[in-house]
């Protein structure tokens, strides 16, 4: 494997900086010490650094040359709240908060990257090193593209990547087109009449309203939407009553739901009202629904896939670069960055065991063996995107 020797070389170093961070995890917009770490190092490494965007948001601006064209790298810098259940060393230091989705090594895979393009300057142009907060459902993408970051620094091209359990290490995934889905929310307060639980005839009973309404609400990926067009609908929490004899007055429903294209998600939210209006008829109950768009589908350009792609085949091969993935319908706010410039996502292999643990797992580690891999895609797309005349 191709890798660059420097970031080989740099490879306990890196290790070291993932494992400080992933014992050090911080979640949305919270991320005062990790963004502090990583200022710290770009300055180190002679990089230009801006805070303040998104609150705790981080970019590094490298020049090299007499170019003017720019790029952008992306990595994000938030935990998740969750126990983490791991007993070695870098453990999570700050109970309930985790590194459970590899962020910790997408931000060292990126510090490596800088510090190996700073030492060298084997390019034409600007690089700037992106360090997104809040990844994890608060939008720290979006925020960071609300308040300037194109219009301060502006690129040809925005390029981001997060790492894939179950994927062998020294493999890439990529496609043009929709990556990941979007990530949309629900909430459905269903009230009825309060009663005795001896004498349901005396009250509309809230709970089996909002039971037949779980069940409804899948008929609209299999009934509603187009059989080949991917959609999820999923209710995830259902809360009603405190006591074993007493019908309450309300259920609270809450879900999320996942589709590739906005017009399928106009679709899904119209027909969680039209669902909701039926079962009120029905049962006598009266729904009042909170629908939130949070992250759109995740979109890569056609023309930068071509790119990412060409990079990727230089670091591991290209029978390496798997192009016939399918989509997930996990969500990512990068999709912000994609909608503003044109860009591109990948996979990264994170490869089985340990380090192969599913996301989101309170047994989940970054697998350090990918770090030089990572940072070398990352060094390769931009001595080839920006190569010197």
């Amino acid at each position: 494997m191709p890798l660059i020797d420097r970031l080989k070389s740099l490879h306990a170093d890196m290790t070291s900086w993932r494992r400080d961070i992933h014992a050090h995890p911080e979640t949305a917009f919270e991320e005062a010490r990790t963004a502090q770490v990583v200022a710290e190092k770009l300055a180190s490494f002679g990089i230009e650094v801006h805070r303040g965007l998104a609150k705790t948001g981080v970019v590094g601006a490298l020049r090299a040359g007499s170019g003017t064209r720019a790029i952008g790298l992306r990595a994000d810098l938030d935990a998740l709240h969750i126990h983490e259940q791991n007993t070695f060393a870098h453990r999570s230091n700050n109970e309930g908060r985790m590194h459970a989705c590899g962020h910790d090594g997408h931000t060292t895979m990126l510090l490596g990257a800088a510090r190996y393009l700073a030492e060298t300057k084997r390019f034409d142009g600007t690089v700037y090193f992106i360090f997104q907060p809040a990844e994890e459902n608060e939008g720290g993408g979006r925020a960071m593209v609300e308040e300037g970051l194109f219009e301060r620094f502006p690129v040809e091209g925005v390029y981001g990547m997060h790492n894939w359990p179950g994927m062998p290490v020294g493999k890439f995934g990529v496609l043009p087109g929709p990556m990941m889905a979007s990530f949309d929310i629900f909430d459905i307060v269903v009230t009825g009449r309060g009663a005795h639980g001896a004498m349901p005839h005396e009250g509309i009973d809230p709970i089996v309203a909002a039971s037949a309404l779980v069940q409804a609400l899948q008929t609209i990926p299999s009934r509603t939407v187009n059989p080949i067009e991917p959609a999820v609908v999923t209710v995830t929490q259902f809360h009603a009553g405190d006591a074993w004899n007493v019908i309450p007055e309300q259920a609270v429903l809450r879900g999320t739901t996942r589709a590739f294209r906005p017009e399928v998600q106009d679709q899904i939210e119209a027909s969680i009202r039209r669902v909701c209006t039926g079962i009120d008829a029905t049962h006598g109950t009266r729904s009042a629904v909170r629908y939130e768009r949070r992250y759109p589908p995740t979109v890569n350009h056609p023309r930068e896939t071509a790119i990412a792609a060409e990079a990727l085949a230089k670091v591991v091969g290209k029978e390496n670069v798997l192009t016939d993935l399918q989509p997930t319908m996990g969500s990512e706010d990068f999709a912000f960055m994609l909608q503003a410039q044109p860009g591109c996502y990948v996979w990264i292999g994170n490869g089985p065991g340990e380090g192969g643990c599913m996301l989101h797992n309170p047994r989940y580690d970054f697998n350090d063996e990918i770090l030089p891999i990572g940072a070398s895609y990352w060094a390769t797309l931009v001595e080839q995107v920006l190569a010197k005349a």
